[in-house]
């Protein structure tokens, strides 16, 4: 069987004012699952202030069972066990081989739809975000005065894009064609 990889979507709910403590031990479990076996890559999305208070994490690892090793590991419960404080609810997360956390229909089980369809659905969802999204952000960012940083600025829309991905379209999406998708 073809190795996909696989994914973990981690939410943690952030008490107010404890931001800034969460931060300090995201640089302590950071660089470990950096250092973990079989790491990909991970992409945090954080909180807008003010506004909201959820950060997303999303972890990739090269195999389903290094992620799980990680997830399931000493240095994980440790770490996890003194951020409980910070966490509005208890850590949350779903682990998912390749991108099929985008594709979870609560109501189809375990059944994950073709790679074809999930690159179309996923492409067909991303492309109009990606002209949309820009559009939106840069005038925000410009009425907030950030200067014009390309990097700074597709980190944001990246950011933004995959948020909505993962929360926003995707569970509606999927429902939306779920008849032709898990057909």
């Amino acid at each position: 069987m073809e190795n996909q990889g696989a994914s973990v979507v981690i939410t943690h709910h952030i008490l107010d004012g404890k931001e800034q403590e969460y931060e300090k031990w995201l640089d302590k479990i950071v660089p470990i699952t950096k250092h973990s076996n079989g790491f990909i890559d991970l992409q945090m999305v954080r909180p807008i202030p003010h506004l909201t208070f959820v950060y997303t994490v999303i972890i990739r690892f090269d195999t389903i069972e290094n992620l799980k090793l990680w997830m399931e590991s000493e240095d994980r419960k440790i770490l996890i066990q003194k951020a409980n404080p910070l966490f509005r609810k208890n850590d949350n997360y779903q682990i998912k081989s390749g991108l099929d956390f985008l594709f979870n229909a609560e109501n189809e089980g375990t059944k994950v739809p073709v790679r074809w369809k999930q690159f179309l659905v996923t492409w067909s969802a991303i492309y109009p975000l990606s002209l949309l999204i820009p559009l939106l952000a840069l005038p925000f960012l410009s009425f907030l005065k950030i200067p014009q940083n390309h990097y700074f600025d597709g980190l944001i829309i990246s950011g933004i894009i995959v948020f909505l991905m993962v929360f926003v379209v995707m569970p509606n999406y999927t429902k939306l064609i779920k008849k032709w998708l898990y057909k």
